[in-house]
């Protein structure tokens, strides 16, 4: 039986008793599988409050068996067996009690739950009672005067005249027991372990590569946000952004190697060794506090504060994007006429087309409705300025985007505006947000990227 399951049943057992409900204290105590000498004496209190004396001597028996050396059970057993007129039986308990008392005057059960002191000299009334129904009054009446002795040192409810006074009547004397509804009970620290306690508290955010990481909780991966997200910091009219003024190479464990006009995030103010620590590329380091010179992310206060310096993957702008730009060539420019097909393809750098004729350029249909229809070449009349590699995938979001995976190669053939290109890739023509590719060779950074932004918008 689980220990917390009896500590339950004991903890409902005595809260019956202190009702006076003897029959449902019984019942709880009838449903531990395992009973302690505490929870057995329990029982026996029950029974005798109830006026059942077998039922509690049998208790009181298991009480004994399972701790030899339970005076207060001794006791309680030698008064119950007087008042079923077991006496020799009685007085051996009288004996076995007092030896247990080993030689002490009291001996308190607080400790072990219960709230009552035992004293010498009741064991000793219990003894003369014995012999008073035994018809013994002379060695009634000497141990009579040995518990007047004892009771000096302690304890109330005895008067040795009174109880001299019935002897000399021939009247028995009345039997001492521990008082009804005193029962051993279980700890009370115990009794509060067995509601359900959190343990392991709230979480939080103990460390975190994001600044500003303030989520606690056991849930599955967040989306984060577009953007850096910026630390709590007393002084928040101030920038945290440094540019760092020259290259700095790490020197010593702890150090962060950043290159030159890289934009990090100011983390802690410089220390006692004018070292302050940095955020750069999703990394902490220290790095020297004279290298850094302050980056005003947000000039326009008047303007709303939802410009921030991008991290990860750039998003496109959240403004429409710009419509596609439409050839507009003089009608006195002669038309001429289109390459062979089968000639070799022309170079990346210098490949060029004649120029268009005096019609508009063609619409580009998403898909070919049969792959044996002839459509016409949509890269006819067009110029290739150069060919940019594909960061990362892009999804078109409307019928003039231009849909590509990461690694594809992009034919440039139009700057839309500074933010959006007009491309070829895949025979398909459509435009696109620029920080979505680079040109080959010279593969950007994202602290790169952000620097042309803050450009940009400088």
């Amino acid at each position: 039986m689980l220990y917390t399951e009896l500590l339950r049943l004991w903890d409902e057992a005595v809260k019956a008793v202190d009702a006076r409900d003897w029959q449902g204290a019984l019942s709880k105590l009838n449903q531990i599988t395992e009973p302690t000498s505490r929870t057995l004496f329990l029982t026996a209190s029950a029974h005798l409050a109830l006026g059942q004396l077998e039922p509690a001597i049998q208790a009181l028996d298991q009480t004994i068996a399972k701790d030899e050396r339970l005076a207060v059970g001794f006791f309680q057993r030698a008064g119950t067996l007087i008042m079923a007129s077991r006496l020799e039986e009685a007085l051996n308990d009288c004996i076995s009690a007092q030896k247990h008392m080993r030689g002490n005057v009291v001996i308190d059960y607080r400790q072990l739950g219960l709230r009552y002191k035992l004293y010498s000299w009741q064991v000793l009334y219990n003894a003369a009672a014995v012999h008073s129904r035994l018809n013994q009054l002379d060695k009634a009446r000497d141990i009579l005067l040995s518990a007047s002795q004892e009771k000096r040192g302690g304890g109330r409810g005895l008067n040795v005249e009174v109880a001299l006074h019935s002897l000399s009547k021939g009247e028995v004397l009345p039997v001492l027991l521990v008082p009804e509804g005193e029962v051993f009970r279980p700890r009370k620290q115990d009794v509060e372990q067995l509601g359900q306690r959190d343990f392991l508290g709230k979480p939080m955010v103990i460390s975190s590569m994001i600044p500003n990481d303030d989520f606690g909780g056991f849930e599955p991966l967040r989306i984060n946000k577009p953007g850096y997200y910026e630390p709590k910091v007393d002084r928040v009219e101030e920038s945290r952004y440094m540019r760092l003024r020259t290259p700095y190479m790490s020197q010593a464990p702890g150090q962060l190697t950043v290159p030159g006009g890289a934009i990090v995030f100011l983390f802690s103010d410089a220390d006692r060794d004018g070292l302050a620590m940095v955020i750069h590329d999703g990394q902490k380091g220290l790095v020297p506090m004279t290298l850094l010179d302050p980056v005003d992310v947000n000039k326009s206060k008047g303007r709303k504060k939802n410009k921030s310096i991008p991290s990860g993957i750039p998003l496109p702008p959240g403004l429409k994007p710009p419509t596609r730009p439409q050839s507009q060539l003089s009608h006195e420019e002669a038309p001429q006429e289109r390459p062979d097909r089968e000639a070799s393809p022309p170079s990346s750098a210098s490949a060029t087309h004649p120029p268009p004729t005096s019609t508009p350029p063609p619409r580009y249909p998403p898909t070919v409705d049969s792959p044996t229809e002839l459509t016409e070449d949509p890269l006819a009349n067009r110029t290739i300025l150069y060919q940019m590699v594909a960061l990362y995938d892009y999804a078109a979001e409307g019928p003039e985007d231009l849909e590509f995976s990461e690694g594809d190669t992009i034919d440039i053939l139009s700057e839309v505006n500074e933010e959006w290109l007009e491309g070829h890739c895949a025979g398909n023509i459509g435009i696109f947000p620029s920080l979505f590719a680079y040109r080959e060779g010279e593969a950007p950074t994202t602290i790169d990227r952000m620097t042309m932004l803050l450009s940009n918008k400088e």
